[in-house]
């Protein structure tokens, strides 16, 4: 407790008891005694004063000394009563989050500094709220001029935030606040409610204002005020994968011309060893320098080959396939667990691409460092949908990787071509279809094909 009021309350203590002594003292001393003697000589009264320590006398000190300390303390602690009840009034302004109140200066003393500490308090929250807002709104508006669609739904599936990228993309422009996320979906294209569906983090393509774009979506949960919350980001990649493109043909011009000049060179060089070999007649070792060339120029035709296929993918040719056949020939190239067995009935693609295609899944699926037997195809046929899953319990792909993986020429492996997932996209939408890559739980990459039927 302060020292003024601690001294205020000594004080009034003091006085308490020095009135209660002083009053007992004229009861039982003097002058109630000698006055109440002089009524029974003089006025012939029988009245006696109480006898010290007595109960009357006791009674009769309390009810004199009682009224008096009672507006002695209110005296004392009325100056203390205003402030708790002015305190308590900036207590409840602050908890409804007004901190506009200030109290009137309470003079000195440590009813005073109180005051002033209060004043404080409410200004720096004051200050703290102005920055608050401030901030708030400099991240509202990075959000809602982001071009990265951010739609955030509560536990319920209903919208509770939506940029305006995400207004335009899924509303048309119209907010979305408040609309089940379902029914926002609902009028969206097929592949781009699959990908946020799935829940994980995905690359898909869509048609869209007349032309195809690619989008990356990532979706993440989180709580927001003890309440879980979804945050689902669409990123157009349209433009980042047309300029990783040109990056990639740069970097297949590297490779083709350092892999020329690495087989030219040497091919150059013996073939004018050869000539001086036969102007010498030595015909034996001429034929050796002779099978050194076209060893040379046989490893060059090979790793020219493997990019002209990529580049002159003939246009597929659907016709009914049976699935017991195709994946009798599919497992004599690369070892899968078949999952779920074979939709009934016969399946209608190109036969030979689409088996290229999951040779190049299948293999990368083996070579992510996954457990053979982790290795897994699945066929599906939904409606007017064929689905095939390849999956694996390798690492997975990090998001720069998954974003990029579909890219020609782009991989992460020392001796790797980029050209597995990159043809299996090429043949997949030459198809018409659509493929999506995705991290699974608990580890792993899915690659998920998709033909229409």
């Amino acid at each position: 407790m302060p020292a003024t009021l601690r001294a205020r309350l000594v004080l009034l203590m003091l006085l308490s008891a020095l009135s209660g002594v002083g009053v007992h003292a004229a009861l039982t001393q003097w002058p109630l005694p000698q006055v109440l003697a002089w009524t029974r000589t003089a006025m012939r009264l029988s009245w006696t004063a109480p006898a010290p320590g007595s109960a009357w006398a006791m009674a009769l000190t309390a009810a004199i000394v009682l009224p008096f300390c009672w507006r002695a303390a209110h005296a004392v602690l009325a100056p203390l009563a205003r402030l708790l009840r002015a305190l308590e009034g900036g207590v409840l302004s602050y908890r409804d989050g007004d901190f506009s109140l200030s109290l009137a200066p309470g003079g000195h003393g440590e009813l005073g500094e109180l005051v002033r500490l209060h004043n404080e308090l409410g200004q720096a929250l004051r200050e703290q709220r102005q920055h608050l807002v401030q901030r708030e709104l400099l991240l509202d508006t990075v959000v809602q001029n982001t071009p990265v669609a951010l739609v955030l739904t509560d536990a319920g599936g209903h919208v509770a935030y939506a940029n305006i990228a995400a207004r335009r993309l899924l509303g048309e422009g119209r907010s979305l606040q408040g609309v089940a996320f379902a029914e926002v979906l609902a009028s969206a294209p097929q592949a781009l409610r699959d990908a946020l569906s799935a829940g994980e983090d995905t690359l898909f393509s869509v048609d869209l204002d007349g032309g195809e774009e690619t989008f990356h979506v990532s979706q993440r949960g989180f709580r927001l005020q003890g309440r879980p919350h979804r945050l689902h980001l669409l990123r157009r990649m349209t433009r980042e994968l047309s300029r990783q493109e040109v990056a990639s043909w740069k970097r297949l011009i590297r490779v083709i011309s350092h892999e020329l000049n690495n087989s030219l060179a040497p091919i150059s060089s013996l073939a004018h060893s050869a000539a001086e070999l036969v102007r010498r007649g030595d015909d034996a070792r001429a034929v050796e320098v002779l099978h050194s060339i076209a060893e040379r120029a046989r490893h060059l035709h090979g790793f020219l080959d493997g990019y002209a296929r990529f580049a002159k993918l003939p246009t597929p040719r659907p016709q009914p396939v049976q699935w017991a056949g195709f994946l009798a020939g599919l497992r004599a190239h690369c070892a899968f667990r078949l999952e779920g067995g074979v939709p009934a009935g016969e399946a209608r693609f190109d036969a030979v691409q689409l088996e290229q295609a999951l040779i190049n899944l299948l293999k990368n699926a083996h070579e992510s460092g996954s457990a053979a037997e982790a290795v897994t195809l699945s066929c599906a046929a939904e409606r007017t949908e064929l689905v095939l899953v390849v999956d694996d319990r390798g690492p997975g792909m990090s998001e720069a990787v998954l974003e990029q993986a579909l890219l020609p020429f782009y991989s992460t492996k020392r001796a790797g071509t980029g050209l597995g997932l990159a043809l299996a996209r090429e043949i997949v939408e030459a198809h018409g279809g659509r493929i999506a890559l995705v991290n699974r739980h608990g580890g792993g990459l899915r690659v998920t094909l998709t033909l229409p039927q």
